[in-house]
Parts: structure tokens; C-alpha cells; sequence
């Protein structure tokens, strides 16, 4: 009995002697475990790349002046004189005398109608003349005759009065003659048809033999005097007061006559080499657009422009205290521009701007930022907002290289 309560104490122990164990070994494997984690997250921060640095960026604070800008606008050019050539009378065209394109001086003969009906028109009116001149002969005959028969009281004085009736009648009859005669000269004349003015022909849809009439649609050709040209191009409401406000002078005409000359753009965005000068305003603006228009002439003695040219105006305006920023500067997203600028703690902020102009390669600013601002001036296509960068100062003149015009 006292055995086997021995043997049961000792199988008691051993159990217990066994759970210390595993208990020991299971803690000194949750903490090798650890160690491993913790050793394994340092190796991680070690082996972690360092933050890369904040970029280094140009940057500039943007400044205020008086600056003269130059704005565009879409003309239409038109020689001094365009007339349309059509013919007076009716009738074949014989000759074409001129070539489209031609240049003619004024008087040349340009077409040829079919005249022998014109002719025998003057012919007939001619025949006609005579006959009335030898009704006055013998009108006047009559009345010679009849006055000493008068005085002598062998006829009575009836008959005198109306040969002297019949003479008035044969004169008028002269007149009216020589009137048909002028008339069938005018219209034989017009067969012939000529330049009004010196310029260039335009298309000749009517070839020869074609039948012309006076009341064609479409006319014989068209004519163009362009030794000067007129350029057409509108101003709205806004551009126009401001425009107004930058000249001294009390009435318009007083200041179209202090405007300086203005440049013409042609379509392949090169300048013409000659510069215009403005000197008509319209007399009113266009109710349906808003806007008015002003003339501006250019020489043009070797005919480089023609009618129907287009172009742009390019019209100097002055500005004072203009804000300018390089366009290079901006960036355009969605129709709208945007630059960068910087605050004090040196982070970006994309600003949206209001552009009215430009000058050179620079923006005139309305709205976004102010003088005083700092913007970033390149690399902003890789810019985030909120991002932070490191300033580098820049020249002011890079930001806008301004000419005070006062």
C-alpha cells in the first residue's frame, strides 16, 4: 500500500516536472518568435529608401507696370474701289479683251458687244434728224412767204400764224431728233465696254458669244483698285471704350488722328510688311453683335493683297499697372490656365488665371494673382497641388519683361 502511494507520488512529480518544461519551451519559442519580428521589421527600416528630396524650382514674385499689349482681331480686306462691270445693253459678246486676273488702267477696253444693231440705231435716228431739218427749211419757207402776203393784206393773218406753228413744230422736231441721236451714240457706245477704274479682273464667267443683257444676275466681271486696301475688323462694346479712353482728343475724328499705325497679320501669321493707319469709325455699333467697326488702310503699290483677303489687326493698347506672366509659366487644362504658387511654407498651389492679353511672349493677368505673388516658372508639368518644393530665386524680369511706355 505505502508502494504504491510512492510510485503515485513519483508519477506525480515526473507529470509536473514535464508540464514546467513544455511550459519553458513554449516561452523561449514565443520569444525567439518576437526576436524574429522585431529583428526582421528593423532589417525593413534599415533596407527602406530615404524620402526623396523636395525639387529645387525656379521661382519668381510677380511685380506690376505700365505696358502696352498687342490684341488681334479678324479683318476682311477690300480694295479701295470693287465694282461689278455689267453691260448696258443688251446683245452677243464679240470679244473678250482682257484675261481674269489682268491688271487694266482705267478706260481700257475690256469687252466687245455686237454694235451693227446699234449702228443702224444711229443711222436710223441720223435719217431721221435730216428729215426733221428739211420739215423746218420748208416750215420756215412758208412763213417767208406768207408774211409780205400778210403785211400787203392779200391773205388773212390766220395762215401766217399757223405756218409760224408749223415752223415751231419742225424746230421742236429737231430737238427731239438730235436727242434719239444722242441716245443710239450712248447705246452704241456701251457695245464697248470699259474700265471704270485701274485694277485687277476677277473670273470672266461670261465667255464670248455668250448673249449679255442689262439685267443679268450675274455680271461680265468684277474690278479691283487695290494700289491701297481697306481692312474691316470689329471692336465689342468694352474694347471699344477702352480704346476711346487712351487718346486725348474731344471727338473721334480728333483721335483717329493721334492713333499710331497698326500692323496687319496676314493668314500665314506673317506680318505685312507695311504698316496701316486707322481713319474710320462707324456710326454706330452692329445690334445684332454688339460691336463696331473700324477701317484701317494699308498701302499696297506692288498688289500683294487683293479683295477677299483676310488677316488680323494687330492694335497696340496700353495698360497701366498690368500684371505679366511668361506664358511658358502657365499651364492649360479644360480651356482654362493655370500657374503655380508658392506659399511661405513653400508648397505649390495650383491658381486658375484670367488672361485679357498679351505682350511679347508674356500673359496680361485680370484675375488669379496679384503683384507681390511668387510663382513657380518651369517644370510645372510634374507640379501637384500641395506640393513641396525648394524655392530658387529667379530675375523678376523673367517673370515679365516689361517696357514702361509712360
Amino acid at each position: 500500500m505505502n508502494s504504491d502511494n510512492t510510485q503515485n507520488k513519483y508519477l506525480k512529480n515526473e507529470n509536473v516536472q514535464q508540464i514546467k518544461t513544455n511550459i519553458k519551451m513554449k516561452n523561449v519559442i514565443i520569444t525567439s518568435f518576437i526576436l524574429a519580428l522585431v529583428l526582421i521589421s528593423c532589417a525593413d527600416k534599415s533596407q527602406a529608401p530615404a524620402a526623396a528630396p523636395a525639387p529645387l524650382l525656379p521661382v519668381s514674385v510677380i511685380t506690376s507696370a505700365n505696358t502696352t499689349t498687342d490684341a488681334e482681331y479678324p479683318a476682311s480686306i477690300q480694295g479701295t474701289v470693287d465694282v461689278e462691270i455689267r453691260p448696258q445693253v443688251s446683245g452677243n459678246l464679240d470679244r473678250v479683251l482682257v484675261d481674269e486676273g489682268a491688271y487694266v488702267s482705267k478706260g481700257q477696253s475690256l469687252f466687245k458687244i455686237n454694235e451693227r444693231p446699234f449702228r443702224e440705231q444711229l443711222n436710223n435716228a441720223l435719217a431721221s434728224l435730216h428729215a426733221s431739218e428739211a420739215a423746218l427749211i420748208n416750215a420756215q419757207l412758208e412763213v417767208d412767204k406768207l408774211t409780205p402776203l400778210v403785211q400787203n393784206k392779200v391773205v388773212s393773218d390766220h395762215q401766217l400764224k399757223t405756218a409760224k406753228a408749223s415752223q415751231k413744230i419742225a424746230a421742236a422736231n429737231i430737238e427731239q431728233a438730235k436727242a434719239m441721236v444722242a441716245s443710239a451714240r450712248i447705246n452704241l457706245g456701251y457695245t464697248n465696254v470699259t474700265a471704270p477704274v485701274s485694277g485687277y479682273i476677277g473670273r470672266l464667267p461670261k465667255k464670248q458669244g455668250s448673249l449679255v443683257s442689262a439685267t443679268d444676275v450675274e455680271a461680265l466681271t468684277t474690278l479691283s483698285d487695290v494700289h491701297e486696301v481697306f481692312a474691316y475688323f470689329s471692336l465689342s462694346e468694352t474694347d471699344f471704350i477702352n480704346f476711346k479712353s487712351q487718346y486725348a482728343g474731344n471727338s473721334i475724328g480728333d483721335k483717329i488722328k493721334k492713333l499710331p499705325p497698326v500692323s496687319l497679320i496676314l493668314a500665314d501669321n506673317n506680318a505685312y510688311p507695311q504698316t496701316g493707319k486707322i481713319d474710320m469709325v462707324d456710326g454706330q455699333f452692329d445690334k445684332t453683335t454688339g460691336a463696331i467697326t473700324l477701317r484701317a488702310t494699308f498701302p499696297n503699290a506692288n498688289g500683294t493683297l487683293r479683295s477677299g483677303n483676310t488677316g488680323k489687326i494687330r492694335l497696340g493698347l496700353q495698360h497701366d499697372d498690368a500684371i505679366l506672366v511668361p506664358q511658358s509659366a502657365t499651364i492649360e487644362m479644360q480651356d482654362k490656365v493655370f500657374v503655380f504658387t508658392v506659399g511661405t511654407d513653400n508648397k505649390v498651389t495650383k491658381m486658375p488665371i484670367t488672361v485679357i492679353g498679351k505682350s511679347g511672349t508674356n500673359y496680361l493677368i485680370k484675375d488669379g494673382v496679384k503683384s507681390g505673388d511668387q510663382i513657380v516658372l518651369s517644370g510645372i508639368d510634374k507640379l501637384q497641388e500641395g506640393q513641396l518644393i525648394q524655392p530658387e530665386k529667379a530675375a523678376t524680369a523673367k517673370v515679365a519683361q516689361i517696357t514702361n511706355k509712360k
